[in-house]
């Protein structure tokens, strides 16, 4: 079966956006930091555009959680929305607890972390850079 991963945008924020979600999760990035004036037919860029990210990934268990920073000159704008979510499944509660603590940090809470009707110890949230983020822990799933 093909893996899926989660890719988000960001405007000029996925390399401080990526050390914040380093800090939470743990590990390193795989390979190095992609920026924009690494790639051919950027000459013309703003320094502050070669400087942005093309591309970045960070493991969180077996999965990766990529990222690219958009470029305006390009023609390209982010628009943040709560149509996509990152849903993260952990191991344990206690592991839900402190992905969502630290996660939420600096955002926006929308449903705290507590049992709800349905079984699952669940929260949704969007982080400080615009994300939407579902923490999500049934003892179930991990079996």
């Amino acid at each position: 079966m093909a893996k899926l991963n989660s890719y988000l945008n960001f405007d000029g924020k996925a390399e401080e956006a990526f050390n914040f979600y380093k800090s939470v999760f743990g590990g390193e990035f795989v390979g190095e930091i992609y920026r924009m004036g690494n790639a051919p037919g950027t000459e013309n860029l703003s320094e502050e555009e070669k400087n942005r990210v093309m591309h970045i990934a960070l493991p969180v268990g077996n999965d990766l959680l990529m990222a690219s920073d958009i470029v305006p000159s390009f023609g390209q704008s982010l628009t943040l929305g709560n149509s996509n979510y990152v849903s993260i499944f952990p191991e344990s509660r206690e592991e839900a607890d402190r992905l969502f603590k630290g996660l939420s940090e600096g955002g926006n809470i929308e449903m705290p972390i507590e049992d709800q009707f349905w079984g699952d110890y669940f929260g949704s949230f969007q982080d400080k850079y615009g994300i939407y983020w579902m923490v999500n822990y049934n003892e179930e799933y991990v079996k």
